[in-house]
């Protein structure tokens, strides 16, 4: 999907540059939508996301969708069908090994080569680009090289329509701030007291670090219908807008059970037209 859009050349000081089909030239025009869904652990942020990459790419085939696979457990290609074998934190240990032995050519620079490495392992799919960030091994971080990382992957968002991101659990990536570049926050709670403290921490951790968001949406996942004027009035209280419930799918329930990917879930799935409810409220969806 992305490499019919963009070419990678370098510059005449060395430097890589991503040519986009937009402009032609080293500055990227293109800025699409970054969505980031968050919430406590076992939530169901995965199954959110997933749900809502499969809605969004089948109702808008026009357009780039990029899923960043953002939570270190990198379970999204497993609930998506989508077979994953290198990640960006394998990638960027290689790399670190590679300048421990000096072995990088002279010719190229640390970032021109862990940009060419990411663009190796982005998965494409007829719906949506995939990119698993994982983890790295070991302790310790090596600063030049995760700086250049988080260059690379605000180019690489820069030509997509949408960017929906799985974050890690809890108030990590607020603190990281790698949700710097995000419009829209999702946070998904469960009819839990922990997944609404949750909730509320996320959105005051983000006024702490001074991370602008243009919208905090709150949303119930297997959630009775009877529940949804209660988790209405918490939004409100916490200052989100309330996105909407998903119900208890049973299909969900089966999917994952026998390994079956979620996009292959029926468009009657109550947890499927729940969704799509949900994208039309947040505006996504006609």
């Amino acid at each position: 999907m992305l490499q019919q859009h963009i070419r990678k050349r370098v510059n005449s000081d060395g430097c890589a540059a991503i040519y986009s089909r937009y402009n032609g030239d080293c500055t990227l025009q293109k800025k699409g939508l970054v969505i980031a869904v968050s919430g406590k652990g076992g939530v169901g942020k995965t199954t959110t996301t997933a749900l809502m990459a499969k809605i969004l790419s089948e109702s808008n085939p026009e357009k780039d969708i990029l899923v960043i696979d953002a939570n270190p457990d990198s379970n999204l290609p497993d609930v998506l069908g989508i077979p994953v074998t290198r990640t960006v934190g394998m990638v960027t240990d290689d790399l670190k090994k590679s300048l421990e032995k000096s072995e990088i050519p002279p010719t190229m620079t640390k970032e021109d080569i862990l940009e060419t490495r990411i663009f190796e392992i982005l998965r494409e799919t007829p719906g949506f680009d995939l990119l698993v960030m994982g983890r790295g091994e070991g302790e310790g971080c090596y600063c030049p090289v995760n700086a250049f990382l988080a260059h690379i992957i605000d180019r690489l968002v820069g030509n997509y329509d949408i960017t929906l991101m799985d974050m890690e659990a809890g108030l990590e990536h607020l603190s990281r701030r790698t949700d710097r570049d995000v419009d829209i926050m999702i946070v998904v709670t469960d009819p839990s007291s922990m997944g609404l403290q949750t909730a509320k921490r996320i959105k005051e951790v983000a006024k702490e670090v001074h991370i602008d968001l243009k919208k905090f949406y709150l949303i119930g996942n297997r959630f009775k219908p009877e529940m949804e004027p209660m988790l209405r009035d918490e939004a409100q209280k916490l200052g989100y807008d309330f996105a909407g419930i998903i119900p208890n799918d049973e299909n969900i329930f089966t999917h994952n059970l026998a390994g079956k990917p979620l996009l292959n879930l029926s468009p009657e799935s109550p947890a499927i037209q729940a969704v799509k409810l949900i994208l039309k409220r947040i505006g996504l969806l006609d």
